[in-house]
């Protein structure tokens, strides 16, 4: 696949991920506080089925979505994305920067909506800060898929499992802060959709700036646009006076 159609691959999920974001946002900002009912059906199914070990395990799984291990993760996505040392270090870079940014940027939204959590007699965990889009499921997210497409770029055998290890974990992270109530489901499914778009945008841009040799899945830059000099095989191979 050439750089073109990667760009514009990843130019049109970004717009449909941002599309719905944007539509979730308006959506959860204009009920003043008030949950949707999917939020409170799944709240209350979280709140009654919660057995010690099991609020164990999310407690766990849910520390793993922010501090250190997303960027860990970050930097070895891009370790593993690179051809050369030099390769491995850009691509380790930029995949940090992806991260560190999306969550800069995600933090402007949540401050911009607003929302409330919910009741805090319901939590399981320590949160702070406004509900929408989670922070953890953003990040999450994120990081699982540059891992997921990092694996895609280099590793063609034996990668399915450890996508499908890295987006279950990613989704795991979000759920989890529903089912310790310190999020709604939209708050969620607001991360998710924001890591798409950023993603999106990251890989589009980098599609059209980076060196090929980074880009290119088969190790070969893009051919060479095709020239007008010649109208046929012959002429363009015919020596030149």
């Amino acid at each position: 696949m050439n750089r073109r159609r990667i760009a514009e691959a990843a130019g049109s999920v970004a717009l449909g991920a941002w599309a719905a974001f944007v539509v979730l946002a308006i959506t959860v900002s204009g009920r003043h506080g008030t949950a949707l009912a999917l939020d409170h059906f799944l709240l209350a199914w979280s709140l009654g089925h919660r057995p010690g070990a099991a609020v164990a395990v999310a407690r766990g799984l849910t520390a793993t979505g922010t501090g250190a291990v997303p960027y860990a993760l970050a930097v070895l996505a891009g370790l593993l994305a690179g051809r050369t040392r030099r390769g491995r270090l850009l691509a380790a870079l930029l995949a940090v920067t992806c991260l560190a940014t999306g969550q800069a940027l995600r933090y402007g939204v949540m401050e911009l909506v607003g929302r409330a959590r919910p009741p805090h007699r319901d939590w399981q965990t320590a949160a702070s800060g406004w509900s929408f889009p989670s922070g953890h499921s953003t990040t999450a997210a994120l990081t699982a898929s540059v891992v997921i497409l990092a694996l895609c770029v280099r590793a063609p055998r034996g990668r399915l499992p450890l996508c499908l290890a890295a987006a279950v974990w990613g989704a795991g992270v979000g759920l989890t802060r529903v089912f310790l109530g310190v999020h709604w489901f939209t708050d969620v499914l607001g991360g998710w959709l924001f890591a798409v778009g950023w993603l999106g945008v990251c890989v589009c841009a980098a599609a059209w700036w980076l060196p090929p040799s980074l880009i290119s899945t088969d190790g070969e830059a893009d051919p060479p646009p095709a020239t007008d000099q010649a109208d046929t095989p012959g002429e363009a191979c015919a020596p030149r006076s």
